[in-house]
């Protein structure tokens, strides 16, 4: 999930949101302005009712946060590198630099959002008994409750079993441990993820045809984005587990053309014309990588601009993660999110560029792997 906003680094993880989140801020405030704290709290002015109900769906997206960040925080604990977090309209995603390295360190980071969802349930639902106990404000007391109510949904909903979400991640932990092979728990615990979503969409189907339209939509469109995911992970561990035992240096393309950094955009879009490729490691004087550009990027800089400005102020960072050894195993690179939608590593030999992955090389090498084996 792209972020639209970057919101700031906690413990050197960036936090960022989706424009969807200004969407679901409004839903959420005007349902609670409009509808549960009114119900609750009767014949109060409006301002009231939206300015607690815009605290409350604040709070709520809080909640979401720390839902991220307690997998984030347990994933690091675990040796797992975390690159950002981002909210989005459907909840949060973290995004992770590699995979868990044992089945144990797979549960820990899964369950560690659901049971925080859980606490903080638990915790506003103590606060608001807190209020009502004391005789404080009844609005602040509904706003608590709801807030206790999403929790526990949240918590609940995410431990059922079956990828993306975080019950889906247990059950994947949990045939990891059974049988010792984490692509082909990956893509059991898709499946499961499918039938779930599909299952989902059907209840929103007969919601939105029985009780309540907008109801059901939601229901569904929860629905076909389970589906979507879990399907993106099959096809995931199906690519992992076809390019088990082949190394990075049988995939990639060697000695790709490459990007010398201090040349302007005007003169190396001539030599990008030429080339076959769509992608091209940068480097610096000494040869060293800097980082990637593609040429969808040097095509969207203005043309009176292109003269004044050099390549490197133009490219793409290249993560830790996403530079590769010839020797190294090429099954990881499928299952990573393509660096600027293509590019699944720069290949260093000796610190030089020696070769490229692109996502393109990478389904190449998948064709070719399933054509040797089909009739074995």
């Amino acid at each position: 999930m792209k972020q639209s906003v970057r919101l700031g680094r906690i413990r050197g993880i960036t936090i960022g949101a989706h424009w969807s989140v200004g969407l679901i801020l409004v839903i959420i405030a005007e349902v609670l302005a409009a509808s549960v704290l009114p119900a609750a709290y009767p014949h109060e002015r409006p301002v009231v009712y939206w300015s607690v109900a815009i605290v409350t769906a604040v709070l709520f997206l809080a909640s979401l946060l720390a839902h991220e960040l307690a997998h984030a925080l347990v994933a690091s604990r675990s040796g797992v590198k975390v690159r950002s977090i981002a909210l989005w309209m459907l909840g949060g995603m973290t995004e992770f630099d590699g995979e868990p390295p044992t089945a144990g360190a797979d549960f820990r980071i899964a369950v560690a959002g659901p049971l925080t969802s859980l606490a903080a349930g638990a915790l506003c639902y103590g606060v608001a008994a807190a209020i009502h106990a004391a005789g404080g404000p009844r609005i602040v007391v509904a706003a608590a409750m709801w807030l206790a109510l999403m929790n526990f949904v949240l918590g609940v909903f995410n431990l059922l079993p079956g990828a993306p979400l975080d019950g889906g991640r247990v059950l994947r932990a949990a045939l990891w441990r059974r049988y010792g092979d984490r692509e082909s728990a990956e893509r059991g615990s898709a499946v499961v993820g499918q039938v779930l979503g599909a299952v989902i969409v059907g209840l929103g189907f007969v919601e939105a045809l029985t009780y309540n339209v907008l109801d059901g939509v939601w229901l569904a469109l929860i629905g076909w984005f389970l589906i979507t995911a879990a399907t993106a992970e099959r096809q995931t561990a199906n690519a992992e587990i076809a390019l088990n035992g082949v190394q990075v240096a049988e995939v990639m393309t060697p000695h790709p053309d490459v990007a010398s950094g201090w040349h302007s955009v005007a003169d190396f879009n001539d030599e990008a014309a030429r080339s076959r490729q769509d992608a091209f490691p940068v480097v610096d004087f000494d040869g060293q990588l800097t980082g990637v550009v593609l040429t969808s990027q040097l095509t969207r800089v203005p043309a009176g601009q292109r003269s004044g400005l050099r390549v490197d102020q133009v490219m793409l960072p290249v993560p830790p993660a996403y530079r590769a050894a010839p020797g190294d195993p090429a099954a990881p690179l499928a299952s990573r999110m393509p660096l600027g939608g293509q590019v699944a590593a720069v290949v260093l030999a000796d610190g030089q560029v020696t070769g490229l992955v692109t996502g393109s090389d990478l389904d190449q090498a998948m064709r070719r792997r399933k054509l040797t084996t089909s009739g074995r």
